[in-house]
């Protein structure tokens, strides 16, 4: 079943590659994990170098177009002075106990232009909070899904909670969604009931090739079928939070990879930094990262001088011009093809369901020119980066196998 995609899900697959900011208290604890109850004192939290617009100028030298900060994490400790817990910056002690991390990066991310997203935890193991008491534990997360989207920063484009259970603890979901889309009726959320966005299903940078944006959501007995953009997370590190491992860092060629199964297959790709106990991206950190914007542009920046796609005898297809081949005097001086993209126009619902890339072979005799197919798939959707043998090739073909409904390629490219 095809189903129109919101304005905002459009806008957030457009963005493409985001930076995830794991940042809180377990900065200044390294060698903890989630969930594993060791306490850690608000006053350990002291970023005296914290400088939010040192990373957003990394994050969109490296081509990024949004970032996502955990405003609070599964140990309950509060990025910003918040009324409901005592578990927060302001019993930290860092800038006498005024500082507000989510007041920086919300400021810095709006100047940058980026999309502004805050990661929150509902569930938690640390703080006050009582979970035995489901109707006084909703009014806590709606008190600070308040103070986080009343407006006092901004607009929010993203909010992106992680799970919606707290062992058997059962949210008023209708009352607390209902609440954020009334505080930000633009908004994009991840998880709990009538999401905009779904994860993938690991947290590694992968996604499955038979990717489909519709999605049957199954919560508390309750069932519906909608259209959810696709995201796939992963970390820099080993670690989500900043600890002492460098030697973990990925390397280029794996980050790339990843980034080609994630936008390459239509969904998002959501690359977890860790910034570190001064308050800023490493210098290690930055450089890989950098060094990953350096091989996206390097791939897909430049495409090779195919006409624009057409429809001809039922086919998309995409050719030099006759000019231009007329230029080249010998098929061995064809410039050699090693990726496709092909983009779908998913205005009004992703149609395409089977599909194969085939490439024209010229005959240098006089025989006629042959066809073989590179590749094949299921689903095409925001975008499909289809890797190839590398191939000297004056004309690629897309043939729609199955559909749902009417279809339309919105491009496809072709580059060396």
């Amino acid at each position: 079943m095809k189903l129109k995609p919101k304005a905002n899900q459009l806008k957030y697959l457009n963005w493409e590659f985001g930076i995830f900011l794991h940042f809180g208290i377990r900065t200044f604890c390294h060698g903890h994990h989630d969930w594993d109850g060791r306490a850690m004192d608000a006053s350990l939290f002291d970023p005296s170098e914290l400088d939010c617009d040192q990373w957003m100028r990394e994050i969109k030298l490296a081509g990024a177009r949004f970032a996502v900060l955990t405003t609070k994490h599964h140990d309950g400790f509060a990025l910003w002075p918040s009324a409901y817990t005592k578990y927060s910056v302001a019993s930290s002690g860092w800038r006498g106990g005024k500082g507000d991390v989510v007041r920086e990066f919300t400021d810095a991310c709006h100047r940058a232009g980026l999309g502004c997203g805050l990661y929150y935890s509902p569930a938690q193991w640390g703080g006050e909070i009582d979970f035995s008491n489901e109707t006084a534990y909703d009014e806590y997360f709606i008190g600070q899904m308040t103070e986080l989207l009343d407006g006092r920063y901004g607009t929010i484009d993203y909010l992106w909670l992680d799970g919606a259970f707290s062992g058997e603890h059962r949210y008023d979901t209708d009352r607390i969604v209902g609440k954020i889309r009334d505080l930000q009726p633009d908004i994009l959320i991840f998880g709990l009931d009538d999401p905009d966005v779904y994860g993938v299903g690991n947290e590694d940078g992968y996604v499955d090739t038979r990717n489909f944006y519709t999605k049957t959501i199954d919560r508390f007995g309750k069932e519906k079928t909608m259209f959810l953009a696709a995201e796939g997370d992963c970390r820099l590190r080993d670690s989500w939070f900043y600890d002492l491992n460098p030697q973990s860092i990925k390397s280029t060629e794996e980050l790339i990879g990843m980034y080609e199964s994630t936008v390459g297959r239509g969904a998002n790709f959501l690359l977890n930094i860790g910034p570190d106990d001064r308050g800023l991206l490493a210098p290690e950190d930055v450089a890989r990262l950098h060094e990953l914007a350096a091989e996206i542009r390097r791939r897909y920046f430049m495409p090779l001088p195919f006409e624009a796609a057409v429809m001809k005898d039922g086919k998309y297809e995409i050719s030099y011009s006759r000019e231009t081949y007329a230029m080249i005097s010998d098929t061995v001086n064809l410039p050699l093809v090693r990726r496709v993209v092909i983009e779908e126009d998913i205005t009004e619902g992703e149609s395409v369901r089977e599909w194969r890339l085939i490439a024209t072979i010229p005959s240098k005799y006089p025989y006629t020119d042959w066809e073989v197919c590179l590749c094949e798939g299921h689903g095409i959707g925001h975008k499909r980066i289809c890797t190839l043998p590398a191939i000297r090739s004056p004309r690629f073909k897309l043939e729609v196998l199955d559909h749902d409904g009417d279809y339309k390629i919105k491009s496809i490219k072709a580059y060396s």
